[in-house]
């Protein structure tokens, strides 16, 4: 059961749990991979119909039950590691998410984004049967039409990219979002490198 319940934890960081009604169990909030928490858990005492939630928002954070007394405390990565090392290692892989910008109207990299294609590729030598999607996007400037062009030769260009590194065609798949889906908010014809990108998720 305190696998079951740690493995809830970790799966569910934006979700509800009821600790049952046994006398022992322990919830932990684990981080996301940048070692914060990417969400918090709300846990109560199925024991006690009204029993208020209780909220977990920073990692390691932890409720147990001893005794029937619901404890709230924080343990730490190797505590986690060395309880539930094997849970852990059965877990799918996190998705990773890489973003390439571009120069203005383009399809060229910028030269600091550029090296991140290398990072992709050793990622996906770790995770042979991983999936990789593509996605362009644009700034305001210009027409919709020609964004959403734009956008798709982007994520083309980096699907080429990725070919010459060796990684197979058939494991990329590539989408266009144009303009709709920006980084940061502009008005129409303002330029904006953080929104000139392409997206690059691994799962």
């Amino acid at each position: 059961m305190k696998s079951i319940l740690a493995g809830l934890a970790l799966l569910l960081l934006c979700a509800c749990a009821q600790l049952p009604p046994p006398v022992s169990g322990r919830v932990i909030l684990l981080p996301g991979p940048d070692g914060r928490s990417s969400g918090e858990l709300h846990v109560r005492d199925a024991a006690a119909a009204d029993a208020p939630w209780q909220l977990l928002l920073d990692p390691y954070a932890q409720i147990e039950r001893v005794g029937g007394v619901l404890r709230r405390s924080t343990s730490t990565a190797q505590s986690v590691q060395q309880r539930y090392g094997g849970l852990l290692a059965r877990q799918p892989m996190r998705p990773r998410r890489y973003i390439v910008n571009f120069a203005t109207g383009s399809t060229q990299l910028t030269p600091e984004t550029a090296p991140l294609l290398e990072q992709v590729r050793e990622a996906l030598a770790e995770q042979p049967a991983g999936e990789v999607i593509v996605i362009g996007h644009t700034d305001r400037v210009g027409s919709m039409e020609a964004n959403d062009k734009l956008s798709v030769a982007r994520a083309d260009a980096v699907r080429e990219l990725l070919v010459a590194k060796g990684v197979p065609r058939e494991q990329i798949s590539v989408a266009g979002r144009g303009e709709r889906e920006p980084l940061v908010r502009t008005a129409d014809e303002v330029p904006e490198a953080r929104n000139r990108r392409v997206e690059i998720k691994l799962r």
